[in-house]
């Protein structure tokens, strides 16, 4: 017996009846099973290991520029979204290695700048969702066009990890809201940091039912989805932490992601993003090799998928190449 069956073998005695089972997943294109690793465990360090994971590192997650080295990236939200939900996930007795995968995976498709990134490409566009470019960039993307052949379970989750559909396995359940409680605490730490907020600022209710201290925040949050959800056929909150929940969410949105403070730095990176699409619009020549070509010949998908993937660093760099006088030779 090989260690990755004796691992199939202990998930089975394990896990709770509700969790997904690493033998029953499913891949579009057939592969030999490895020995060491179940399927889950392998979506996970395709992940890990790839190009659009380490680029997270240079991704905005709220501030675009700011003052300092401790303000979360998209890829430290990334991190922090696998611990908390595998916290949640070791409560319920579920798959951790599959609930890791979508969480390390979820964000990968967020454009350069955040959502006003996201925002400037779906003006272009017409429609353009970070989840769907998430799925697009794990399945088409990377791998000379072929993707990594994640699960079906992997991608489920990363697709409906956000938005009104609800993941067909607990495990992407889980990371559709803690992916919530993450932001919301973490972007609210941020915000005391830069003094955008004090926790006097928070709602009574939230500050009586869920707290004013991050860490002590995701406790409550995180607690109480793992008793709301024992024994259940579906992740659930009870409704009092979810009303305190979306009073947090709702409160958040009006103060910092769409505060004035934040709203020049926003501007300039919806500015940037938008720019270069119209500029790689009239000069396609000029995308990277087989953009066009994954994307069948679709100018508008091949521009959005190169852009979508530039970190703020380098789509600055590009557009101060582009459209910035460069400095004469000496």
């Amino acid at each position: 017996m090989t260690l990755r069956e004796m691992t199939e073998q202990e998930e089975d005695a394990r896990l709770s009846p509700f969790a997904a089972k690493s033998r029953e997943a499913e891949r579009e294109r057939p592969e030999e099973k490895c020995p060491v690793r179940t399927e889950y465990q392998r979506d996970r360090d395709r992940i890990l290991h790839s190009k659009p994971f380490r680029r997270l590192t240079r991704k905005t997650q709220v501030y675009i520029a700011p003052a300092g080295d401790h303000y979360r990236t998209r890829l430290t939200h990334s991190l922090e979204v696998s611990q908390i939900c595998r916290t949640i996930g070791r409560g319920l007795r579920l798959n951790e290695d599959l609930i890791e995968a979508v969480a390390l995976g979820h964000d990968v498709g967020h454009t350069p700048f955040g959502h006003v990134g996201e925002e400037a490409l779906r003006e272009q566009l017409g429609h353009f969702e970070h989840n769907e470019q998430s799925v697009r960039i794990l399945t088409a993307l990377t791998g000379d066009g072929r993707g990594l052949n994640l699960t079906r379970a992997v991608l489920d989750g990363v697709l409906c990890h956000t938005g009104p559909q609800t993941p067909a396995t607990l495990e992407g359940q889980v990371v559709k809201t803690g992916d919530r409680i993450a932001y919301l605490c973490h972007d609210y730490d941020d915000a005391l940091r830069a003094k955008i907020l004090s926790p006097a600022d928070l709602p009574a209710a939230v500050r009586s039912g869920v707290g004013d201290v991050p860490s002590r925040m995701i406790n409550a949050l995180v607690t109480d989805m793992i008793v709301s959800s024992a024994g259940r056929s579906a992740i659930a909150q009870s409704p009092e932490m979810a009303a305190r929940m979306a009073e947090f969410r709702a409160f958040m949105f009006e103060r910092v992601y769409m505060g004035a403070r934040l709203r020049t730095e926003r501007d300039k990176g919806k500015r940037v993003v938008a720019l270069l699409f119209g500029y790689y619009m009239e000069h396609p020549e000029l995308l990277p090799e087989n953009y066009l070509i994954w994307a069948k010949g679709d100018r508008q998908r091949a521009v959005a998928d190169y852009i979508a993937g530039l970190t703020d660093n380098y789509a600055l760099h590009i557009f101060q190449e582009l459209f910035l006088p460069q400095e004469l030779s000496r």
